[in-house]
């Protein structure tokens, strides 16, 4: 529900700018906004994670980031709605790392690559349920009532408050002290700055080829909001069969290997994504990039968790994840920039390349951990 409202925006980005008199470029820098201030979520969220377990500060944090984007529906100017983007990046930000500690805390290591892949296709599921709204409310209510439907992630909080355990990988490794805390994390700080790089690659995969591809659509291809809207589906389809299937793979393969050459795949289908001869390929692109980008991700909850010592669980993979994505927001304000110069077509396609590449390489560069069993220590 957090990425059903974040790719809302990218969805209504040129509806939002005409209401507000901003250019597209103006929009996307709510995005970058959104992207800028998950760190701040994971920061706080994460500490509150593993100093006082994962249930309470999940429940805290899906109630909070539900009033953001409902409030985002009533926005009555731009700059109420930026500081509104900027809210619900804390909220999104802090969602992610409580949530996948405690999910890759209860799996059988034996089976925790292919769940891993089910829990971030929850990522693809959000954005195809953004298009699906998109496609039959966006043109008989417009931007703001989508938003609305953001509200529901609240009751969650309801769920896990009476439904799901708390981790039993947590209570038995735990520190006892702020103090302890602080130093189980300063003494991982060479693990931070590699899961950092290495999520800043990863979001510069992720948004670079989603958060404007609905603009390119429109710019380029003349596509009218039900175009879009069924192309984004079809792209996020792809997205959640990739993320099952690499997913899966990596429990075979081993994590890095399975993501690089899902990334190296993502290489050889940028032609068709961007350059297709006919609105058949194209749609074939969209599905086959969006099943690479998201294939490789579909390893990443799993990946990051495995990495993580037990002590800090909560708080490193989703702190190193979210300031990866502030150095990778630059990306949906840089793509229309460039697209002023060279056309929507070639910024993204140029984007895409680079960052598939880099990505492969530092993924391939890492360590791993496949099926090490949480709570047994190092």
């Amino acid at each position: 529900m957090d990425a059903f409202d974040f790719f809302l925006v990218t969805l209504c980005l040129t509806a939002i700018g005409k209401e507000f008199h901003k250019s597209d470029s103006a929009i996307a820098l709510s995005i970058t906004a959104t992207l800028a201030f998950r760190p701040v979520g994971a920061f706080v969220f994460g500490l509150l994670a593993d100093r006082y377990g994962r249930r309470l500060p999940l429940m805290i944090d899906l109630v909070f980031f539900s009033i953001c984007e409902v409030a985002t529906g009533l926005a009555p100017n731009y700059t109420t709605f930026m500081v509104l983007r900027a809210l619900f990046g804390i909220g999104m930000g802090g969602e992610w790392g409580v949530g996948a500690s405690l999910a890759m805390e209860k799996v059988p290591p034996r089976l925790r690559g292919v769940l891993s892949g089910l829990l971030q296709q929850g990522y693809a599921a959000g954005n195809l349920l953004a298009a699906l709204c998109y496609f039959f409310l966006f043109q008989r209510w417009g931007w703001r009532p989508l938003f609305f439907l953001g509200g529901l992630p609240a009751l969650l909080a309801l769920f896990v408050r009476f439904r799901v355990k708390e981790s039993e990988v947590w209570q038995k490794t735990r520190e006892k002290s702020w103090s302890g805390l602080g130093r189980a994390i300063a003494s991982n700080w060479k693990l931070f700055l590699y899961l950092t790089l290495l999520m800043t690659m990863m979001n510069f995969v992720s948004h670079g080829t989603q958060d404007m591809y609905p603009t390119f659509l429109e710019r380029q291809w003349h596509f009218g909001p039900s175009q879009r809207s069924l192309m984004t589906g079809i792209s996020m389809i792809g997205a959640i069969v990739g993320s099952f299937v690499i997913g899966l793979l990596s429990d075979r393969m081993g994590r890095r290997r399975a993501m690089v050459i899902a990334l190296l795949g993502g290489i050889a289908m940028v032609p068709l994504w961007v350059y297709a001869p006919s609105t058949a390929l194209l749609i074939l692109g969209a599905f086959l990039v969006q099943f690479m980008v998201q294939g490789s991700w579909g390893v990443i909850p799993a990946h990051l968790s495995e990495l993580s010592p037990d002590s800090v669980r909560g708080f490193l993979p989703g702190f190193s994840y979210q300031c990866g994505v502030l150095v990778a927001s630059s990306v949906v304000y840089v793509e229309p920039v460039l697209a002023r110069t060279m056309g929507y077509g070639n910024a993204m396609a140029l984007t895409a390349i680079t960052v598939f590449a880099l990505a492969a390489i530092v993924a391939g560069a890492g360590k791993e951990r496949k099926g090490h069993v949480f709570g047994a220590g190092a």
